[in-house]
C-alpha cells in the first residue's frame, strides 16, 4: 500500500481506540458486554496503528481482526442510547471502512 494512503487508516485507527476507550471506561460497571468490546476493540486499533505505521509485512492479518471486532463493538454500541456509545459506533464503523481499503490493495479476503 502506498506510503500517503497510510494517514486516513491510522488517524482512524487512533480515533477508533479513543472512543474505545472513553466508552469502555463510561460502561465500566453497568454494561459488561460493551465495555469487554470496547476495549477489544481499543487494544487492537492501537496495535493496528503501530503496525500500519511501521509498514508491517503483518498489516492484512491484523487487519482482518480490526474489522471483525470492530464491527462487533459498534453492533454492541449501537443498541445504547448514550452518545459515548453512539460516538465510539461511529468511530467503528468508520475504522472498519479504512481497515477495508487495507485488505483490498493487499488482495486478501
Amino acid at each position: 500500500m502506498p506510503q500517503q494512503n497510510y494517514q486516513s487508516i491510522v488517524d482512524a485507527a487512533t480515533h477508533c481506540a479513543y472512543e474505545c476507550e472513553h466508552c469502555a471506561d463510561a460502561c465500566l460497571g453497568s454494561m459488561p458486554e460493551c465495555t469487554r468490546l470496547c476495549r477489544d476493540c481499543a487494544e487492537i486499533c492501537w496495535t493496528s496503528a503501530a503496525f500500519i505505521s511501521r509498514g508491517s509485512r503483518f498489516i492484512p492479518q491484523i487487519v482482518r481482526s480490526c474489522i471483525e471486532i470492530c464491527e462487533a463493538c459498534a453492533a454492541e454500541c449501537e443498541k445504547h442510547d448514550n452518545e459515548h456509545c453512539q460516538s465510539c459506533a461511529q468511530a467503528c464503523r468508520r475504522a472498519a471502512e479504512e481497515y477495508r481499503k487495507v485488505v483490498s490493495v493487499a488482495g486478501v479476503a
